[in-house]
């Protein structure tokens, strides 16, 4: 969580993605949760191009309608952002202590972020404490570029709605796999959430976030694909990229289509493992948890298991959390959890005050 806002005690978790809107209401009951309200609308897909907000009264419009059609009543809500006005870093500062950093933490910025101070949010969060005799210690460093922080908050107010929290898309996914049950101390998870426009990579290690990455590519080169090779509209390709039948093409076309892309994708991921490798202590990725609209999409888990040679498993965050049948169709829920994974991890924020 990024510490310049003030956490609330119950928040809906925001999802503001390129193709859809997603949120979450959560409530505690003692050490479990249950989901008190959710939804899903999609919005048109030049409403947001490279994380930046093209059409704010339609972007508005629609998070008005989610809360309107879906019940949701409570105002106070935690949102992300990713892509490229986002700007994570792990570094390493002299051993000190938290107030110490947080009054030097711009200065220690100032030589790891491409913008100038004044232009950013800048917030952290000590990963590893230094040990005794230890003169440095694990620090994530996180830069928010204001312009683009403040056209979200200016939608946000304009829903009539009160940003409470704002996060990081990789510590939203974290945070909603971390939740529930802590991974063992050595174990190294890749927690991959592919959307529509933006892949974002998370590797943990024992826990702890190791190394970030949001990468431009998402489940659009899919559709963007199919409607270059069959000549289809956007909406059609959205049609036969989930597997479903469209007038005069049929799904064998657009395999050979659809696995060119997940091949794409694969290759994307490599990329950031290889770059993990060679940049960490690390040689291994135990099992990777593949969230996302776009781990929706028939036999791209198993692919990508292949692809990369390690298990991939698909998110599900409410496997822990219950829900009311006579409200939520279950089956529902689980069809629609990968894609729910940033929205439940910022419900889960809750009282949380610690950075990411």
């Amino acid at each position: 969580m990024l510490s310049w806002m003030t956490p609330h005690k119950e928040l809906v978790g925001l999802d503001i993605g390129t193709s859809s809107i997603k949120a979450v209401h959560l409530q505690q009951s003692r050490s479990s949760y249950k989901v008190a309200e959710l939804g899903i609308v999609p919005i048109h897909p030049e409403t947001i191009v490279d994380g930046i907000i093209m059409d704010a009264t339609a972007l508005s419009a629609a998070i008005r309608q989610l809360f309107d059609k879906h019940g949701i009543t409570l105002k106070d809500v935690a949102f992300s952002v990713s892509g490229h006005s986002v700007i994570i870093k792990k570094i390493k500062v002299p051993a000190m202590k938290t107030a110490e950093l947080r009054e030097g933490i711009a200065w220690e910025a100032e030589r790891h972020i491409p913008y100038s101070i004044e232009d950013v949010n800048l917030d952290f969060q000590i990963l590893r404490e230094a040990g005794s005799g230890e003169p440095e210690m694990d620090v994530l460093l996180v830069a928010v570029k204001k312009d683009t922080l403040n056209d979200y908050l200016a939608v946000i107010s304009a829903a009539g709605l009160n940003a409470a929290v704002v996060d990081v898309d990789s510590f939203a996914i974290e945070n909603a796999f971390t939740m529930p049950a802590q991974p063992q101390a050595d174990e190294i998870v890749a927690l991959v959430n592919v959307g529509a426009a933006v892949t974002t990579i998370n590797i943990l290690y024992g826990g702890i976030s190791d190394f970030t990455r949001d990468s431009s590519l998402g489940g659009n080169r899919h559709t963007e694909s199919l409607q270059r090779s069959l000549g289809v509209s956007f909406e059609q390709a959205e049609t036969l990229k989930r597997g479903e039948l469209v007038d005069g093409h049929s799904i064998v076309e657009a395999e050979p289509v659809i696995e060119a892309a997940n091949s794409e994708l694969a290759g994307e991921i490599r990329r950031s493992f290889d770059f993990y490798y060679s940049t960490s202590q690390r040689d291994t990725i135990h099992r990777m948890v593949l969230s996302g609209g776009c781990a929706l999409l028939s036999g791209l888990a198993p692919y990508l298991s292949n692809a990369l040679e390690l298990p991939v498993e698909i998110a599900n965050p409410f496997q822990h959390i219950s829900a009311d049948p006579k409200k939520f169709d279950v089956q529902y829920l689980a069809r629609i959890a990968p894609q729910m994974t940033v929205a439940a991890g910022l419900a889960l924020r809750e009282t949380d005050d610690g950075a990411g």
